[in-house]
């Protein structure tokens, strides 16, 4: 069986530490993100890989290469000049898919869900793909998955109300876990060499026509980093820490005497020089955080890095301080 890993997004909304990255190359416990998702598969016997790229792409080529060091044997799909979609993306490998049931993933999770369950679903319905599904039960904000009581997709609305609202609070919503097993038949519904999207345009048009899309409701932990503010929890969570620091810190960090660093993420080669205080930040490689710096809740690269890139819209505002780029956290 082969597997897509959807690694081509721009990262939007983890900028600016998508700056020279694409999303699933930013480091998580100072590895690629993307390296936990080729584990993932693997450990469920896929070892057939196909990577999307449209964003920098050579940020994943040159950490992940050709697999080998996973045990796996991977194919790169570059979109040019525009990226394609969920779904574009896999017309464009079409001809290295058609012939077996397959499986895509989101190349920005956390996972252990049971893949083999999900198969077992996924043949049980005879389905002509298969979401994975959760309850989300913190009401975060991912599109509700309606089903059928026979345990088919029936569509999708919208974002549940916050867990505050009494009304809201007794519901368990389903969610969408960037999960899918799909059969080639799919193809049959996805438009050649254009943008396309799985979940807007493809499965309503799948089901439309009486097609069986079925759910697999899943168990297991399952985290999505498509912020900073996930990105920062997350990391923390899953980090071996102490409950006083709370700190995943890079090779070539340095933490010098009297400075104060708390749960914050330190990529490769930070310095801090005495006098500084961080608390719940992320700091990119190469960083200086100069003596008397407070930040709290920031996430700060090098200005220099950003000095050829736009910031993208609908991010946080960010403002130079010295030498360093700053967005501050919701």
């Amino acid at each position: 069986m082969k597997a897509m890993i959807l690694a081509a997004g721009f990262g939007t909304r983890l900028w600016p530490l998508t700056i020279g990255r694409t999303k699933p190359a930013i480091p998580f416990l100072n590895r690629p993100l993307i390296d936990y998702t080729i584990e993932y598969l693997r450990r469920h016997g896929i070892e057939e890989l196909i990577i999307n790229l449209h964003h920098e792409p050579e940020s994943v080529i040159d950490q992940i290469g050709d697999g080998s060091r996973h045990g796996v044997k991977i194919t790169y799909s570059l979109e040019e000049p525009e990226i394609l979609g969920t779904s574009g993306a896999l017309a464009q490998v079409r001809h290295l898919l058609a012939d077996e049931t397959f499986i895509v993933i989101n190349g920005k999770i956390i996972t252990d869900i049971d893949l083999n369950l999900a198969l077992a679903t996924h043949r049980r319905q005879k389905a002509i793909a298969t979401l994975v599904l959760r309850r989300n039960t913190d009401h975060e904000y991912f599109r509700e998955v309606e089903i059928t009581d026979d345990g088919l997709i029936a569509g999708f609305a919208g974002f549940p109300s916050p867990i505050s609202d009494p009304q809201s609070a007794i519901r368990n919503p389903l969610m969408f876990t960037g999960i899918h097993i799909m059969e080639p038949a799919i193809f049959d519904y996805i438009p050649q060499g254009v943008f396309s999207d799985s979940v807007k345009d493809v499965y309503p048009k799948a089901i439309a026509k009486g097609e069986r899309i079925a759910a697999h409701v899943a168990g297991g932990y399952w985290f999505e980093l498509s912020t900073l503010e996930r990105y920062l929890a997350i990391s923390l969570e899953f980090s071996n820490r102490d409950s006083a620091r709370g700190l995943v810190m890079g090779e070539g960090c340095i933490i010098e005497p009297g400075a104060i660093v708390e749960r914050s993420v330190l990529w490769k080669n930070v310095h801090i020089e005495t006098g500084a205080k961080l608390t719940e930040c992320i700091v990119g490689d190469n960083v200086v955080i100069h003596n008397g710096a407070e930040l709290h809740r920031a996430a700060i690269v090098r200005a220099d890095t950003a000095a050829n890139n736009s910031q993208p819209e609908k991010t946080e505002p960010s403002q130079l301080v010295g030498d360093n780029l700053v967005v501050y956290l919701r």
